[in-house]
């Protein structure tokens, strides 16, 4: 191995880290910085040629890596998201890709000067999405669900089938046109299907009945699933040439629709895997941008963004939506969010050599064409949908309500306070004992679920910011945490330890911020609401401030959270405790009884 191959490959993982890292920070897509890494890393700077760094093994790294992506995106998709909605995303992948193909077919031949065959490949290929840059985006904004629900299945499912329809044009190009040449294009058609369905199928139900009897151990868990998603992929692309990304998909959506199977650990990781897959593509792709070919196409290709954008997606929605339940601004925003992600690049360089290998020399211009669709929907999209979103009114509200983890006393009286002060509250539990009493809360209540199914994806956390584990089961509080500190993230995860010292205490510094200040015990709560404390509140004024309140009361009473005059909620806690100022409200677990201050 060349000693010059091992640091760039290291500058590579290097590269992919730090644009992740300052896309997080100035709040950018991080596939733009990603594109223009590889640009500047390869056709600019010369530091990165893909075809010398991996050589023979470009394109199948290429093609594993997106079956993961879509892979790990399928294992996302539950058909109750899409009830009700299915004929709309059934449509969007039908009847709409059809007036995508359509429009972009006829623009490219009107404004870039290549044959029919070119500009009706470059059509197939620009019907796909992407969950790469489409995920982003639904997490910026937060829209309705409906509209959520449906963008992210299109994403997913549009890939494999824009892949599929791009293997079909290559064929009929191929095979010289003609009514022979049609019937071998619908036969192939057939047969990828069926291939790709019936071996992703199988994959997905045999590996979901390994999961659910245990079969496979838990550290293999992740690895046994990567090594089934290369082989299903293999497997299918042996008997059918580009019938392996339907079999991932199908494979992935199988499994995630499969009853009593715990896929929290391999999503976990598959998403890791993605995130750092996207970015090596990303830069490596761009790496092989042909900068004298995207000159070539010049203002040309801006044409062909705008009709796919103002022309293309709306027609398709149009067509796609026609008669739903969608309501006009949910419409609206589906016509204007469809950007072109990491499936359409690798995609484009793919079909661009082969078409080159049997003299279609104007096929170079696929891949600078898809990159400038790809930055141009991407940057348009992605800075523009939150504020569109808006405008629109379907984004979810605020995120400042809580989840509650547990249905025990304590759990319902701060339940019944923060629904008091008008706040979004669901308590989440699965002690049938408990449900009575928790349903006498208002507003949403889950009850009777084990945390599998609960944290599978049944509990809506729109309006959701904060959790709360208040479970006298130490356990299931920091099963809890673990879950949902990356939805909500580690800073708005509270957890209320079962004991003073309990034997999970050492687990409770990486779950979250422990409940409350100084640190208090689930075992020591209940035996003061057993004594008779309830939740009071008092007023902080210039003269009598938190300190008097604690030297007042000492160990009799225990500070619960604090109320600030734009009435957001604080909680005390052992890292960050708030510090209530005049006109503060504390909430506080004390004694009606005594003297109150």
């Amino acid at each position: 191995m060349d000693k010059v191959t091992v640091p760039l490959i290291a500058l590579l993982f290097i590269l992919c880290v730090l644009c992740q890292w300052l896309a997080w920070r100035i709040r950018l897509p991080a596939i733009l910085l990603l594109l223009l890494t590889g640009i500047a890393a390869g056709p600019m700077l010369k530091l990165v040629q893909p075809e010398e760094l991996l050589g023979d093994l470009l394109f199948p790294f290429v093609s594993l890596s997106v079956a993961i992506i879509l892979f790990e995106g399928s294992l996302t998709l539950k058909f109750r998201e899409i009830r009700g909605l299915h004929a709309v995303v059934r449509n969007m992948v039908s009847f709409g890709m059809a007036a995508t193909w359509l429009i972009t077919t006829l623009a490219t031949k009107l404004f870039v000067e290549v044959s029919w065959e070119v500009a009706t490949l470059f059509g197939a290929i620009m019907v796909v999405t992407g969950p790469t840059v489409v995920a982003p985006i639904l997490r910026t904004v937060r829209p309705v669900s409906s509209v959520a629900n449906i963008l992210k299945w299109e994403s997913i499912v549009i890939d494999p089938i824009g892949a599929t329809l791009a293997v079909l044009v290559f064929e009929f190009i191929i095979s010289g046109g003609g009514q022979q040449a049609l019937g071998h294009t619908l036969l192939i058609f057939a047969y990828l299907v069926f291939m790709g369905t019936l071996i992703g199928c199988a994959a997905g139900f045999f590996l979901g009945m390994c999961l659910r009897y245990h079969i496979i151990p838990e550290f293999l868990h992740n690895v046994a699933t990567l090594g089934l998603v290369f082989g299903s992929f293999a497997l299918a692309n042996y008997f059918q040439a580009e019938s392996g990304l339907v079999a991932v998909t199908v494979f992935g959506i199988w499994l995630a629709n499969m009853k009593n199977v715990d896929l929290e650990y391999i999503l976990a990781f598959k998403e890791t895997l993605s995130i750092l897959l996207i970015s090596l593509l990303f830069i490596i792709l761009a790496a092989r941008l042909d900068i004298a070919a995207l000159e070539r196409l010049g203002w040309k290709a801006l044409l062909i963004c705008a009709v796919l954008q103002f022309l293309a997606r709306p027609l398709s929605i149009a067509v796609s939506t026609w008669r739903s339940s969608l309501s006009r601004a949910e419409t609206y925003f589906l016509a204007w969010i469809a950007p072109r992600g990491i499936v359409a690049a690798a995609i484009s360089s793919l079909f661009a050599l082969k078409l080159q290998n049997y003299g279609h020399a104007d096929a170079a211009l696929l891949v600078p064409l898809t990159f400038v669709v790809i930055i141009f929907t991407v940057m348009l999209q992605s800075l523009t949908a939150y504020p569109i979103a808006r405008m629109l009114k379907i984004t979810l509200p605020e995120a400042d309500g809580f989840l509650i983890v547990g249905g025990n006393r304590l759990a319902r009286a701060i339940a019944e306070t923060l629904v008091d002060l008008k706040k979004n509250v669901i308590v989440v539990d699965n002690s049938r004992r408990n449900t009575p009493e928790i349903r006498r809360i208002p507003g949403p209540v889950y009850s009777n679920r084990s945390l599998s199914e609960r944290t599978g994806g049944d509990v809506e956390l729109a309006g959701l910011g904060t959790l709360l584990a208040l479970s006298h089961r130490e356990s299931e509080n920091i099963a809890a945490a673990y879950h949902y500190r990356q939805e909500l993230g580690k800073n708005n995860i509270y957890v209320l330890p079962a004991q003073a010292e309990g034997k999970h205490r050492h687990n409770l510094r990486f779950s979250g911020k422990t409940l409350f200040d100084p640190p208090a015990s689930y075992v020591r709560l209940e035996h003061m609401i057993t004594d008779g404390a309830e939740i009071l509140h008092t007023t902080q004024t210039a003269k009598y401030t938190l300190e008097d309140f604690r030297r007042r009361h000492g160990r009799q009473t225990l500070p619960l959270f604090a109320v600030d005059p734009r009435q957001q909620v604080h909680f005390f806690n052992n890292q960050s405790s708030p510090q209530p100022e005049k006109n503060w409200i504390v909430y506080y677990l004390g004694h009606a009884d005594r003297p109150s201050p």
